[in-house]
């Protein structure tokens, strides 16, 4: 299988180093072309544009920013599916919101083409070890097409159902990320000026109702206050939570939790600490501290 990969960041250059190593026929394009050359030292073949990776390839995936990029990328005029042949199929890694990959979805079908929405979960170490959560929604054949590239990207590999179901299913995952790691910093916030041992505590935590992966994750930032220039800058997971909120406005459901967290990743954001890591609500609560 012919594989094409855009979008060379956190998460899809080492998504694409591990397609490498399982031995694909590797094509590989970025907005920024040095951060493809450790992949053409690889083996992979470097394009010149989005449409010629897919010229050559039978699977196209993609790791972008947002449903911009997903959107000029996938349905532009100089995109993906301009030079789309019948039988080919494209996959979505990116975290857009369901709008965004029905008009994907029912844009590449035109095409004679499948479209797969199959976004991440597991953030930069999962991308690099190979152990990433990948969520699917297409149809039943092309992913099983798809499947053994997927596999040389993530350990845990589950189509969903019909298109937009593997969106659906990474935005209540990006609802319980918010919410546990707004939690998380509370926590450890509280247990820090209680007094409380912090080795013995994540301890007993992971023993207990109250473990979270997101506690885990995020503990050892917080300990070491390494809130700056992260893998997982705090825009992205604001971005993610918009998009929740306004899911759950026209599904007539109320999010309180995720709301708030919102308001909270949001004021961090304006406060120009959007490339900050998620755990930096910690420096927020204890701002908050200081004004009670």
């Amino acid at each position: 299988m012919r594989v094409g990969f855009l979008g060379l960041g956190n998460m899809g250059l080492p998504m694409a180093a591990n397609l490498l190593r399982a031995g694909f026929e590797l094509c590989v394009w970025n907005r920024t072309p040095s951060k493809a050359q450790d992949l053409a030292r690889l083996g992979a073949s470097v394009a010149s544009s989005p449409a010629e990776v897919a010229s050559g390839s039978d699977l196209v995936c993609a790791c972008l920013a947002n449903e911009a990029a997903s959107r000029s990328f996938f349905l532009g005029p100089q995109g993906l599916l301009a030079s789309a042949l019948p039988g080919q199929i494209f996959a979505d890694h990116g975290t857009v919101d369901l709008a965004t990959t029905s008009e994907c979805h029912a844009a590449v079908a035109a095409r004679g083409c499948a479209f797969l929405d199959a976004p991440l979960s597991g953030g930069p170490v999962g991308a690099r070890e190979g152990t990433l959560s990948i969520m699917v929604g297409g149809d039943e054949a092309a992913f099983v097409t798809a499947l053994p590239a997927f596999q040389a990207m993530g350990s845990t590999v589950l189509r969903m159902g019909r298109g937009g179901s593997g969106t659906l299913t990474k935005l209540v995952n990006q609802l319980l990320v918010g919410i546990h790691s707004v939690a998380s910093c509370e926590a450890l916030l509280l247990a820090r000026e209680a007094g409380v041992d912090s080795d013995k505590l994540l301890h007993v935590l992971s023993k207990s109702w109250g473990a979270s992966r997101m506690l885990e994750r995020n503990a050892p930032f917080i300990a070491k206050r390494e809130f700056e220039a992260s893998a997982a800058p705090l825009r992205n997971l604001r971005k993610d939570l918009a998009i929740i909120l306004d899911l759950a406005k026209t599904s007539g459901v109320q999010l309180p939790l995720g709301a708030q967290a919102l308001a909270l990743y949001s004021a961090l954001e304006n406060e120009g600490k959007g490339s900050w890591d998620v755990s930096a609500v910690t420096r927020l609560l204890e701002d908050l501290r200081g004004r009670s």
